[in-house]
């Protein structure tokens, strides 16, 4: 069991660096990956201009039941915004932020991504 933990942690890191580097290309800065806070982590933390990003990335090979984007359930939005919040006070930062979800789909080197800019407000 625990080295199924340790292979799905791989291939969460593994896409994670894809994601970080495609949304590079897109223009974005990292700042920070895997940034884990009391209850919660943030899979990338990005620049865009002045905008602090805080990216949730998603990945599922297809999407037979279901879009990854469909993952991303209000209650995993609080805990992102918690994190957020808890990243923001501890960094002393003031810029504006806001939250993207890159969903990715297929299998390397066929990846499908879709990319939603300000997915959800911090409510």
């Amino acid at each position: 069991m625990a080295n199924n933990a340790q292979t799905a942690r791989a291939r969460g890191a593994a896409i994670e660096q894809i994601a970080a580097q495609w949304l590079r290309q897109q223009g974005l800065t990292l700042i920070t990956q895997n940034h884990s806070v009391k209850g919660g982590e943030l899979d990338l933390v990005m620049r865009d201009g002045d905008i602090l990003v805080f990216v949730e990335v998603k990945h599922r090979t297809s999407t037979r039941y279901g879009h990854p984007l469909e993952t991303v359930t209000y209650q995993k939005q609080q805990r992102l915004v918690r994190a957020a919040r808890l990243y923001i006070a501890r960094d002393g930062s003031s810029s504006p932020c806001r939250f993207d979800i890159l969903a990715i789909t297929g299998k390397s080197p066929t990846l499908e991504f879709h990319w939603v800019k300000a997915a959800f407000d911090a409510f």
